[in-house]
């Protein structure tokens, strides 16, 4: 029964980075949709999205019979809730990938952005497949350099997220007000992908060290 048990604890683990792996693809094709205008590719995120939901559902379900016909505890039964916290993050980390594609798609033929603002969400864009990319790293590894990497590049985007709203605040802003809206939308879209991956970040180094200290590694 235990060694039925670890493999289950295994597969949920493989599900976790399996759905990170689809993520950081559907965050890396939405930018470029993004950054160029490419309603297909948005298209393509908007469309596999459905595949992030039906794992994310199915690893819950997994966890949940988990919790219900084996009982874990200690270290076992924290993995088995920070799991499930983890795939509703990597989840909502999907579907922001998918606002920035429909975005895209909604402004095609031209791009969402002005061009005075395109360094700043380029910047943006690498950041958050920064996090998307390490996170499945971390997922695998389990190791704490990782999550500091994590929580470094969400800093850079809080930073990033700020300047944006401190430009469409400024009396010489004059972009039209839909295009004013898209550039806040945007730029909340990028922002709270990676608040969800450091999310995700806390709760392994949750798992790794058994303290709840979503601070620690911040700036260190």
């Amino acid at each position: 029964m235990r060694k039925v048990f670890q493999e289950e604890l295994t597969q949920v683990g493989d599900q976790l980075v399996e759905i990170s792996r689809l993520v950081s693809e559907a965050m890396d094709k939405a930018t470029t949709s993004f950054q160029v205008a490419d309603v297909d590719l948005a298209q393509d995120v908007i469309a596999a999205d459905a595949r992030i939901d039906f794992l994310q559902n199915s690893l819950d379900e997994r966890a949940i019979d988990i919790l219900a016909l084996q009982g874990p505890v200690a270290s076992d039964l924290r993995m088995i809730v920070g799991s499930l916290r983890m795939s509703a993050s990597l989840e909502r980390m999907g579907d922001l990938a998918r606002h920035i594609a429909q975005l895209a798609r909604l402004r095609y033929p031209s791009t969402v952005i002005p061009a005075s603002m395109t360094e700043t969400f380029n910047k943006m864009a690498e950041l958050d497949q920064e996090i998307a990319d390490k996170l499945t790293v971390l997922l695998e590894s389990r190791d704490l350099e990782v999550a500091r990497d994590i929580l470094k590049a969400n800093t850079a985007i809080n930073d990033l997220h700020l300047s944006v709203f401190k430009a469409i605040a400024a009396p010489e802003w004059s972009e039209s007000p839909a295009t004013t809206v898209d550039v806040a939308l945007a730029s909340r879209y990028f922002e709270r992908f990676a608040d969800h991956g450091v999310s995700v970040a806390q709760k392994v180094t949750y798992l790794v060290t058994g303290a709840w200290q979503p601070n620690a590694t911040e700036h260190s």
